[in-house]
């Protein structure tokens, strides 16, 4: 069960095909944003990454790398990011290796099996989850305020 004060599970994923991430190398020298979404292009998916692309400058002033987080192909994921315009990576986590490892993983949502949660993660630059939010309701949205009060206060 990962929680606050636990060392973050370091990783690797694809952005897009043939280009993959090592998120995991941040972890001890960056502060890092880790939003799992349940699948691209749903509405309040497509709502959450678009509230992050809408106030963007708002969370390059914090200094943290942001990464949202899907089931959904590296060609879905690589194409949500494409045409919504997000400034950030959206990876895949089609093989559901990382989901996991941070609690994320619906085993049945809705008949669908190995959905992602949608949930947020804060990694300090000590390499420690300094914000946790998992939700098993995938209609409840981010708390974008505690994300980022969480981003500020990090170490």
């Amino acid at each position: 069960m990962i929680s606050v004060g636990s060392k973050a599970p370091a990783f690797q994923l694809p952005s897009k095909p043939g280009e993959v991430i090592d998120v995991g190398s941040l972890f001890g020298k960056e502060k890092v944003v880790l939003l799992f979404i349940p699948l691209a292009f749903s509405s309040v998916c497509t709502a959450e990454m678009c509230h992050f692309r809408d106030s963007w400058n708002q969370w390059e002033n914090l200094g943290a790398k942001v990464f949202g987080i899907s089931i959904d192909s590296p060609f879905v994921t690589d194409k949500f990011r494409e045409l919504e315009r997000i400034p950030f990576p959206v990876l895949s986590d089609f093989n559901k290796s990382v989901a996991p490892q941070y609690d994320a993983l619906h085993e049945d949502l809705k008949g669908m099996k190995g959905v992602t949660k949608r949930a947020a993660f804060v990694i300090g630059r000590d390499g420690k989850v300094a914000y946790a939010w998992i939700s098993e309701n995938p209609g409840n949205q981010v708390d974008f305020d505690a994300v980022q009060t969480a981003v500020r206060n990090a170490p």
